[in-house]
């Protein structure tokens, strides 16, 4: 099935879920792919600050703070347009709030697909632990993960997911569960 309409896939899931891998793969196979969290990293970058978790966590919650909910959401938006007038589909890798889906939802003007990539808890955290950029211990983890539950609003787009990956096997698995999935769709990039 070839798709007519832009299209975009937006990836959710808590941290250390594999949300980052699945963008990856799919910038590798030619997708256009936005991270919501560079603009959280570019603004760390811009003020001087050192790149880590605290910094970040930091950045993130005085956007939403000064400039509501779906802040990161609004200043994506020019880019994904942009991206949408050229390519069939793009990937949004790390979709946080509610508010930000549905400003995406709405503005867009792209047929949005929403897809949970989840994990147990001591996967998540163990990838967390050993994963070469930005490392968390598990309390540094858990932390951050009732941090974006409580104050990101996490869970709505987790919930509302139109589709669901489990990430508890290798990392093949689930790039082989995510091509069959965008071929399902008919995914173009």
């Amino acid at each position: 099935m070839t798709s007519t309409s832009p299209r975009a896939l937006a990836l959710v899931g808590m941290p250390g879920s594999g949300k980052t891998l699945c963008a990856k793969h799919l910038e590798a196979r030619g997708f256009f792919q936005f991270r919501f969290g560079g603009i959280v990293v570019d603004e760390v970058v811009r003020r001087g600050w050192e790149i880590n978790p605290e910094n970040e966590r930091l950045v993130r919650e005085q956007f939403r703070r000064d400039e509501g909910m779906d802040a990161i959401a609004r200043r994506a938006l020019p880019l994904l347009k942009n991206a949408l007038e050229s390519r069939p589909s793009i990937i949004i890798d790390g979709l946080y709030s509610w508010s930000e889906y549905k400003t995406l939802h709405t503005e867009l003007g792209a047929n949005m697909i929403v897809v949970a990539v989840i994990s147990s808890r001591g996967l998540r955290y163990h990838r967390l632990a050993t994963r070469p950029e930005r490392p968390l211990t598990a309390q540094e983890a858990q932390t951050r993960d009732y941090q974006e539950i409580e104050r990101l609003e996490k869970g709505g787009p987790i919930a509302i997911a139109d589709y669901t990956l489990l990430n508890d096997g290798t990392a093949d698995a689930l790039l082989a569960a995510l091509d069959h999935l965008t071929e399902a769709l008919g995914l173009e990039a």
